[in-house]
C-alpha cells in the first residue's frame, strides 16, 4: 500500500499536490457542514466547496494516472497538467473565499468585487478546458500499449469535455432569472435553491443543468473503470478487439445520455419526473445500446483463436 501511494505521488507532482490539498479541504468542509449552521440558497454553506473539492480529488488523480500511462513523458501534457492545477486553485480560492464572506460564488454580480470574482472563475475554467483538450490530443497521438485502456482514456477525456460544455447553458441569457445582479442559474423553470435531491441538491421541481454536467465530467472515471472490469472479469472470454468495440458502444451511449440529460433539464423537467418524450428517448437509447452490444458480442472471437489467427 505504501509503495503504491509513493508511486502515485510521482505520476504528476503538481496534480497530486492538488489532490492532497483538495482532500484536506474536503475534510475541512465536512467539519464546516457540521459546525457551521449557515445556509446559502437553501443549502449548507459549506456544501458547494465540499462537492467541488471531492470532484477535484477525483479529477486530479485520474488525470495524473492517465499521464503516467503514456509510453514516454510529454512536456506539453505535463505543462497542461500544471495549468489545470493553477486554474483549479483559482476556482477553489474564489469558492472558499466567498463562503467565508457569506455569499455565493457562482452567477454573483451583486457588487463589482463579486462580479470580478465570478469572471475570474469563468476565465479559469476556460483555461482548464483548453488545457484538458491539449492533454486529450497528446494522449490520442501517443500509442499506449494496452489498446483497451487507450480507448477508455480517449473516451473519458473526450466525454468529460462534453460534460464541461454541458455547463455553458447555465450562463446564457436565457438562464438569467431576472434578479438584479444574478447572471445565470443551475435550475430551469424554477429559481435556484428550491427543493432538491439529498446531497447533490439537484432540483426536484424543475430542470437542473448540473445533472448532465456531472454525468459528462465523470466519464473520465467511468470509462476507465469499465475497461478495467472488462479486462479483469471478461479478459479470458473476450478478445481485445471485442473489448475495444464494447467500450465504443459504452462511450457512445454515455455521450448520448449526457446530451439527453442536458436536453431534459433545458426543457424544465426534474430528473425523476420525465415526460413521455424523454422516456421514449431514454428507451430508444437503451434499445440501441443493447442492440449494438449484442452485435459486438455476436462477432466476438475467443482470445486463443484471435492469437492463432
Amino acid at each position: 500500500m505504501t509503495t503504491a501511494l509513493h508511486r502515485a505521488a510521482h505520476w504528476h507532482r503538481p496534480l497530486m499536490l492538488l489532490v492532497a490539498a483538495m482532500a484536506v479541504l474536503a475534510v475541512v468542509c465536512a467539519v464546516g457542514l457540521v459546525a457551521d449552521p449557515r445556509v446559502l440558497t437553501s443549502a449548507p454553506i459549506w456544501l458547494k466547496p465540499f462537492k467541488f473539492s471531492v470532484s477535484f480529488v477525483l479529477y486530479g488523480a485520474t488525470l495524473a494516472w492517465m499521464l503516467a500511462l503514456l509510453p514516454r513523458r510529454s512536456r506539453i501534457a505535463e505543462w497542461a497538467g500544471t495549468v489545470i492545477v493553477a486554474s483549479s486553485l483559482i476556482e477553489m480560492v474564489v469558492i472558499v473565499g466567498q463562503v467565508l464572506r457569506g455569499t455565493t460564488s457562482h452567477f454573483n454580480g451583486t457588487t463589482p468585487l463579486n462580479a470580478a470574482l465570478f469572471t475570474a472563475m469563468g476565465a479559469s475554467i476556460a483555461v482548464l478546458f483548453v488545457a484538458h483538450l491539449v492533454i486529450g490530443i497528446v494522449v490520442l497521438r501517443r500509442r499506449i500499449a494496452d489498446r483497451v485502456a487507450a480507448h477508455a482514456i480517449g473516451w473519458g477525456l473526450g466525454l468529460s469535455l462534453l460534460g464541461m460544455l454541458a455547463a455553458v447553458p447555465m450562463v446564457l441569457p436565457a438562464q438569467e432569472p431576472g434578479i438584479d445582479g444574478i447572471s445565470g442559474a443551475h435550475s430551469v423553470g424554477v429559481p435556484d435553491g428550491g427543493p432538491g435531491l439529498s446531497l447533490v441538491g439537484w432540483s426536484t421541481t424543475g430542470g437542473d443543468l448540473r445533472i448532465g454536467h456531472f454525468v459528462g465530467l465523470h466519464a473520465l472515471q467511468a470509462l476507465p473503470i469499465l475497461a478495467i472490469l472488462l479486462s479483469r472479469f471478461l479478459g479470458t472470454r473476450l478478445d481485445e478487439r471485442t473489448r475495444v468495440r464494447l467500450l465504443g458502444v459504452a462511450g457512445g451511449a454515455y455521450g448520448v445520455l449526457t446530451v439527453l440529460l442536458t436536453w431534459q433539464a433545458l426543457r424544465g423537467q426534474p430528473l425523476l419526473r420525465p415526460d413521455a418524450v424523454t422516456l421514449a428517448a431514454g428507451a430508444a437509447l437503451v434499445v440501441a445500446t443493447a442492440t449494438a452490444t449484442g452485435a459486438v458480442l455476436a462477432r466476438r472471437r475467443r482470445p486463443e483463436l484471435a492469437l492463432a489467427a
